[in-house]
C-alpha cells in the first residue's frame, strides 16, 4: 500500500531524514514502521523571513501489517497514492518508408529523438549549428567582442537556445509524460532533486555537458546527427513529406518533427512561403532589470544563515494594473546575455551558472503582446515586431552589440542616463547609455512605467534601488503558431509534419518543450514500426 503525504514541513537546514519522524506523526505510526519512502514535491515556503520552511509531498510504501493503523487525517493531506503510468505504446504495424528525420537539437527535438532512438527507430537529427564543443568557444570569443556568427551563436547550435538559457526546468504542466522528461534528464546527468524540486535548475554551466550526453545516448541506439545542416526546404508530394531539402543536400523521409526554435525567422518565412499553414500569436516582450544580489539576498532572507543554506535568493513579481506587467526568468547570482539570431540586431536575455555565483540578479520584466497589436494580420507580423526594436537597439549600442542601458529610476523619470562606464552590468560585451524608450513599443512602456513602481513600493523601495534595465528582450517565446492537428499532431494538409515546441508556438519553456515534442515522437511510434537497421541508408 502506498500512501501520498503533502504539506509536511521542515524549517530551512533540517536534514531530510527528518522528515521519517514527521511521516510516522502524521499517519499515527511509528518511526519503525514507515516503509521505503520518496520526496514527490519539494517547494519553499518564504512568506516569514525569518522562518523559511521548505514543505514536501513525500509517498510512502508501507508494510501490510501497518496499513489497519494508518490514520486518515480529515483534511485530505494523507492519501492513497498510485502514481499514473506513462504512456508508453506498442509499435504500430506500419512499416517506415525511412527514419524519421527531426529538425533542430533543443528540448523538443532532443527529446523527441531520445524517445524514438530509445525506441528503435535510429532518428536523424539535424542542426544547422555546431555541436556544443565548437558552440562553447563561439560564444565566449562573441562575448569578448568577436564577431557574431549567423548560424553558432546563443540560439542556433546543439541544444538550441535552451542550452545557454538558464537552465530552468519549471513547468505548469504536470504528469508522467513530465516525470519521464525530468528523468531523462536524470539519467544524462543532472541531479537527482530534479524530479521534485518545485523549480528545478539545471545551470548554465551544466547544459552543454547534458546535452553531449543526450546526444551519446542517442547515437548508442542507432541515432544520428548531422551539423552545419540547415533545413532549406519541404519536399512534398500530393500532400505528404518526401523529404528535407538542406543544406547539404536532400535528405529522403516520410516524417519530420519540426523542432526549429522561437527565432528560426528564416525557416518561418521559407516554410509559410511553401503554404504551410501558421497563424500570428501572442508573445512575450519588455526590458530586463539588474540589481545588486545582494540587495535581493537582503530582501528575501531574514537571517544571515540562509544565504549559506539556500545559495542565492531569487524572486517573482507581478504588477496588476490596465496591463499586468510580470517578471520572467529569474537570473539569481547570473548574467545578462545577448539573444540574437540575425545579424545587426540586439536582444537580451539572462541565465546563471549552477552556484549563482556573481553579483548581479537580473530578470525580465515582460508583457504579452497580443496579435490585434501587431499592427497586421500577416502570421509573421510579429517576427517583424521583433526586428524593428532588435534593429533599433542595435543603432543605439554602437552598431557593435552594446547592450543599451539605462538606470531604472531615470527610465521612469524620461530622463537621460550619462556616461555607461559608470553603470554596473554583467553584460560581459559592455554597455552604452541609452533611452529605452526608443526600443519598445508604447504600449509596453505604459505597462512598464505603470508596473515598476508597483514592484518597486511591494519591496518597500528596494526593488528599483540601484537597478538598471538593458533591453529589449523580445524572444520569450515564439510570435508564431504552426498549426497541426488535435489528435495526430500533424500539420493540415501535410501528412508526416509534426510541428513542435516553442518555435511551432506550443510551448513556453523548456519542459514544456520537450513534452511536446516526446508526445509527437509516441505518435510516430504508435502509427508504425520501428525501421530495421539494415534499411537505414546514409
Amino acid at each position: 500500500m502506498s500512501m501520498r503525504i503533502n504539506n509536511l514541513r521542515l524549517p530551512v537546514g533540517q536534514p531530510e531524514t527528518e522528515l521519517v519522524p514527521a511521516i510516522a506523526r502524521r499517519l499515527g505510526v511509528t518511526d519503525a514502521d514507515v516503509g521505503s519512502w520518496r520526496i514527490l514535491k519539494k517547494s519553499l515556503d518564504a512568506r516569514s523571513r525569518r522562518d523559511l520552511r521548505f514543505v514536501y509531498s513525500v509517498a510512502v510504501d508501507l508494510p501490510t501489517e501497518v496499513q489497519t493503523r494508518v490514520q486518515q487525517t480529515s483534511n485530505g493531506d494523507v492519501q492513497s497514492y498510485s502514481p499514473a503510468v506513462f504512456d508508453d505504446p506498442p509499435s504500430g504495424e506500419s512499416p517506415l518508408e525511412e527514419r524519421p528525420v527531426i529538425v533542430g537539437s533543443g528540448p523538443a527535438g532532443l527529446l523527441a529523438g531520445y524517445y524514438l532512438a530509445l525506441r528503435g527507430y535510429r532518428p536523424l537529427i539535424i542542426e544547422r549549428g555546431k555541436a556544443v564543443k565548437e558552440r562553447v568557444p563561439a560564444v565566449r570569443a562573441f562575448d569578448r567582442g568577436g564577431p557574431h556568427d549567423v548560424e553558432n551563436n546563443y540560439l542556433f547550435g546543439e541544444g538550441g537556445a535552451g542550452c545557454f538559457s538558464d537552465g530552468k526546468l519549471t513547468c505548469r504542466m504536470s504528469g508522467p509524460d513530465v516525470d519521464w522528461v525530468l528523468k531523462s534528464f536524470v539519467e544524462c546527468g543532472g541531479r537527482e532533486s530534479l524530479t521534485y524540486e518545485h523549480r528545478p535548475h539545471l545551470g548554465s554551466n551544466k547544459l552543454p555537458m547534458i546535452c553531449r550526453n543526450f546526444r551519446r545516448k542517442i547515437e548508442s541506439v542507432g541515432g544520428e546527427y548531422k551539423f552545419d545542416c540547415r533545413m532549406e526546404g519541404l519536399d512534398v508530394v500530393d500532400g505528404r513529406v518526401r523529404g528535407v531539402l538542406t543544406s547539404s543536400g536532400h535528405i529522403p523521409t516520410t516524417h519530420v518533427i519540426l523542432g526549429i526554435g522561437h527565432s528560426a525567422r528564416d525557416t518561418y518565412r521559407m516554410l509559410h512561403e511553401l503554404g504551410v499553414p501558421m497563424q500570428p500569436k501572442a508573445f512575450q516582450l519588455g526590458l530586463r532589470i539588474e540589481q545588486p544580489q545582494e540587495q535581493v539576498n537582503a530582501w528575501k532572507y531574514g537571517r544571515e544563515e540562509y544565504l549559506e543554506q539556500l545559495g542565492a535568493a531569487d524572486y517573482t513579481l507581478v504588477a496588476k494594473g490596465q496591463r499586468d506587467l510580470y517578471t520572467f526568468c529569474m537570473c539569481a547570482g547570473g548574467i545578462v546575455i545577448p539573444s540574437i539570431s540575425e545579424p545587426e540586431q540586439f536582444c537580451s536575455n539572462g541565465m546563471s551558472n549552477s552556484r549563482h555565483d556573481t553579483r548581479f540578479a537580473n530578470s525580465g520584466l515582460m508583457i504579452t503582446l497580443q496579435p490585434h497589436e501587431f499592427g497586421s494580420d500577416h502570421p509573421l507580423a510579429g517576427v517583424e515586431v521583433q526586428r524593428k526594436f532588435e534593429g533599433i537597439a542595435f543603432e543605439l549600442g554602437r552598431r557593435d552589440y552594446l547592450a543599451p542601458i539605462q538606470w531604472a529610476n531615470d527610465f521612469l523619470n524620461r530622463r537621460a542616463t550619462a556616461g555607461s562606464n559608470e553603470l554596473p552590468s554583467s553584460y560581459q560585451r559592455g554597455t552604452v547609455a541609452a533611452d529605452l524608450h526608443a526600443v519598445l513599443p508604447p504600449v509596453v512602456l505604459r505597462a512598464i512605467e505603470q508596473g515598476l513602481p508597483i514592484m518597486d513600493k511591494k519591496w518597500h523601495g528596494k526593488f528599483m534601488k540601484d537597478a538598471t534595465l538593458t533591453g529589449p528582450e523580445m524572444r520569450g517565446s515564439s510570435p508564431v503558431r504552426i498549426d497541426r492537428d488535435t489528435v495526430s499532431r500533424e500539420t493540415p494538409g501535410i501528412a508526416g509534419l509534426y510541428p513542435v515546441g516553442e518555435g511551432a508556438g506550443y510551448a513556453g519553456g523548456i519542459v514544456s518543450a520537450a513534452v511536446d515534442g516526446l508526445r509527437s515522437a509516441r505518435e510516430i511510434v504508435r502509427s508504425f514500426a520501428p525501421l530495421s537497421a539494415a534499411a537505414v541508408v546514409d
